[in-house]
């Protein structure tokens, strides 16, 4: 028999969905029904799925994603005025091929994050690359990286992904210029080639100002607002309300 010297060779070329799936074939009573063509398919199937689940693995840890958030348990019940047209049509991933933004603004707690984390999930899951990082951490990131040298390797990675989820923006007020330009370069860079998702507690109209310099913040909204779709989110904290319901629960307990 040449089971075992097969398994082994299949170690060695490291096809790990052919062998796992060969083992199972060989404690089927019935897999000799199957004719070789049929067999050889259902190999081949498993070891295609088993690297895309690599490869999505792979991708989901690159993108650091701040919560395991997924379209699919996105809250539709709770009155946030999200507009469920909208977020199917996101759903689709075409956003991303047509290099469009994502602008998520709303009170704190009502689910931005989730949801941003949630898109870059999905697109994660369609092929796409993506990174998480709250925007006062990434400027921070970038003053240390130009001090030890990894500054243009860091904007290059930052202008590659192909979904790049920016959080809390306009959270730390006072941008100075480097970070203005930076801010500017990561934005110039992706402009019409990848897609951004920002998440802000600042309704879009505020951004302008927030943002300090006229010039710099006219340059830097012209490469961000102009080809974004706009969710606001509004209602009550959902943080705050399941926080009450387990209150609620422990006390009645």
């Amino acid at each position: 028999m040449l089971n075992h010297p097969t398994f082994e060779q299949l170690r060695r070329l490291k096809l790990p969905g052919m062998l796992q799936a060969l083992q199972e074939q060989e404690q089927m009573p019935d897999i000799d029904q199957l004719g070789f063509l049929e067999r050889l398919g259902l190999l081949v199937d498993r070891e295609i799925q088993e690297r895309e689940n690599r490869r999505l693995a792979s991708r989901l840890r690159l993108a650091k994603l701040k919560q395991a958030a997924c379209l699919e348990d996105l809250d539709l019940k709770t009155p946030r005025q999200l507009d469920r047209a909208l977020i199917q049509q996101l759903a689709d991933g075409r956003w991303i091929a047509q290099h469009l933004n994502v602008l998520i603004t709303g009170p704190t707690g009502v689910g931005k994050s989730f949801l941003a984390c949630a898109l870059a999930q999905k697109a994660c899951r369609q092929g796409y690359t993506a990174f998480y990082q709250r925007l006062p951490r990434l400027l921070t990131e970038l003053e240390i990286a130009r001090g030890d040298g990894r500054y243009p390797k860091l904007m290059r990675q930052l202008a590659k992904v192909d979904v790049l989820v920016l959080d809390d923006w306009g959270l730390d007020a006072g941008l100075n210029d480097r970070q203005r330009r930076d801010l500017l370069e990561i934005l110039d860079d992706r402009y019409a080639s990848r897609a951004t998702v920002v998440t802000s507690q600042l309704p879009v109209e505020l951004w302008h100002e927030a943002l300090g310099d006229p010039t710099l913040a006219d340059a830097i909204l012209a490469r961000l607002v102009h080809n974004a779709h706009r969710i606001k989110l509004q209602g009550k904290s959902m943080r705050k309300q399941a926080a009450e319901a387990l209150t609620s629960d422990t006390v009645t307990q």
